[in-house]
């Protein structure tokens, strides 16, 4: 005779942490198996110039959160705030030594947006190719009928 499941093993079924993908990221990269970056949470996270001059000032190499947050005019609450959303996109891995934090640019998660701006690129790429041969020819035209003249 079978036993029907215990509570638990109904809320591990229901609630499993593969439903979850950003908690099995997490998982996976405390294990140091490989990650598969999120873009879109890379996007988010880049829209916010303060984040963007966070992540070039972390480009110099690690930093502690005071260094962080007195090179910027906004409170260190903000600071931490936005530390804290670039930590969730992965963008920078924090430190601790005691009480005090220390930040570290993480450049891999920007791979999925280098990527994504890749097809732009190559777009752009063709698009000012065809301007430039258009400007040199109607150029060469409006020469030509110039010293005819």
């Amino acid at each position: 005779m079978a036993r029907a499941p215990s509570p638990a093993k109904k809320f591990q079924t229901k609630y499993s942490l593969d439903n979850f993908p950003c908690v099995t990221l997490w998982l996976h990269s405390m294990r140091h198996r490989s990650v598969t970056y999120s873009s879109g949470v890379a996007f988010h996270a880049l829209a916010d110039p303060t984040r963007r001059a966070v992540l070039e000032l972390l480009r110099r190499g690690s930093q502690p959160a005071g260094q962080i947050a007195r090179a910027f005019p906004v409170s260190r609450p903000a600071i931490s705030k936005h530390l804290r959303l670039l930590r969730r996109a992965h963008l920078v891995q924090e430190r601790r030594e005691g009480r005090h934090r220390f930040y570290t640019l993480n450049a891999e998660p920007l791979k999925a947006v280098d990527s994504w701006l890749e097809r732009y690129r190559v777009f752009w790429r063709a698009n000012l190719g065809s301007l430039k041969h258009f400007v040199e020819t109607e150029y060469a035209k409006e020469s030509s009928r110039s010293k005819k003249h």
